[in-house]
């Protein structure tokens, strides 16, 4: 699994401009985006367990690599190579998923999710204390080696600790590399859900791109009071996924709570431009965390539910590289609506929204069309 994200900056003659940072995170997204599929792939073949004990292990090299690189191009090209190692967020989800009751899955993804959520905030944190501005960009090589050692001691906790969840078999042929795409475009249910992932979550990263810069126009605000937001949008998110999905899961079922998730989505997305406070807009995030927080353990869980086991790490890796993808390219694109109207992105974000709601439903009467396809035959 990916250690938890610090401050990284550019370790070249180049000050570290926001255009420059944002580059190298944007690089390792993109990296992140071929890891996913490459790694899920692999482990339906090889097991989950050897993949994490070599992707950890690479990642810690490559943060190395990073922390004395001497050129910006070959820090980006090691952030490339940082972020195809660390894409194994699908693998992690296919442990899961080998390791757990279909009706307890969406459950154990909350807490998956809930434990990323808390590296995001914590990762940054750490970065900002032991990096040394000061001292210009060398000062920035401590917490980098900082990621460098938790990615070690990964690799070693799954070397000696991890039990393998899908043991390897020698007559097990790695899946075709179009045989995710095929099962996902061949199944209306898959099809939907992943539809639902990319829109919803492209949409909640373009918020959060936002959020800063349309506060900064109604109140005024700096990132001291942007960071203690997003404290408090971490914790919804956490405490949503640790003591929420399970039990909304098991007494409504994926599918409804999916709708339920992208419905607080769009509700808080539509209101804070029309109620425009500085409370509202704390409160207004962190239901938009909630509604986030709600929807997309729940739409991983259903694909998961609905995949072949022995292809699991070829959908679920799928899964993880679509959402990436989403992460790249729609907060951008909300930017520049941005540039139109600070209030716009809320409402086109709603309005896309509003079709992965649609879709939901969708998700809805197919599962409860297949719940009365077994009773039919029965009958």
């Amino acid at each position: 699994m990916a250690p938890p994200r610090v401050i990284v900056v550019a370790p070249s003659a180049l000050q570290p401009v926001p255009a420059v940072v944002a580059l190298l995170f944007a690089a390792y997204s993109f990296g992140g985006i071929f890891g996913e599929i490459y790694w899920g792939r692999l482990s339906d073949r090889l097991g989950r367990k050897h993949i994490l004990i070599v992707t950890t292990a690479c990642a810690a090299v490559s943060y190395l690599a990073f922390a004395y690189a001497t050129t910006f191009w070959l820090a980006l090209t090691i952030r490339v190579v940082t972020g195809m190692f660390s894409g194994t967020v699908g693998v992690c989800q296919s442990y899961i998923a080998d390791v757990t009751q279909p009706e307890q899955r969406a459950r154990s993804i909350g807490f998956l999710g809930a434990a990323l959520n808390l590296g995001f905030v914590i990762g940054p944190a750490i970065g900002g204390l032991l990096a040394a501005p000061e001292r210009g960009l060398p000062g920035f090589r401590l917490p980098i080696m900082v990621s460098a050692a938790i990615a070690a001691v990964a690799a070693l906790w799954c070397a000696f600790v991890l039990r393998e969840s899908h043991a390897p078999g020698a007559a097990r042929p790695l899946p075709r590399w179009g045989e995710a795409f095929a099962m996902v475009a061949a199944n209306p249910l898959l099809a939907r859900l992943f539809a639902i992932a990319f829109i919803g979550i492209g949409a909640f990263a373009s918020m959060e791109a936002v959020f800063g810069l349309w506060t900064e126009h109604n109140f005024g605000w700096t990132t001291h009071e942007v960071g203690l937001t997003f404290i408090a949008v971490g914790a919804t998110g956490f405490l949503v996924q640790v003591l929420l999905i399970g039990r909304a899961t098991k007494r409504f079922g994926e599918a409804r709570v999916i709708v339920t998730g992208l419905a607080v989505l769009l509700s808080s997305m539509v209101l804070q431009p029309v109620i425009r406070l500085p409370v509202a807009a704390v409160a207004l995030m962190s239901l938009l965390m909630a509604g986030h927080s709600i929807a997309f353990p729940s739409t991983g869980a259903l694909i998961s539910r609905s995949t072949n086991p022995q292809l699991q790490g070829s959908i679920n890796g799928l899964l993880m590289a679509s959402n990436a993808l989403a992460r790249i390219l729609l907060p951008p694109l909300v930017g520049l609506i941005y540039t139109a109207g600070p209030d716009l992105p809320y409402y086109v974000c709603a309005g896309i929204v509003g079709l992965a709601l649609l879709l939901g439903l969708q998700v809805v009467t197919l599962r409860d069309n297949e719940a009365r396809a077994p009773k039919a035959a029965v009958t």
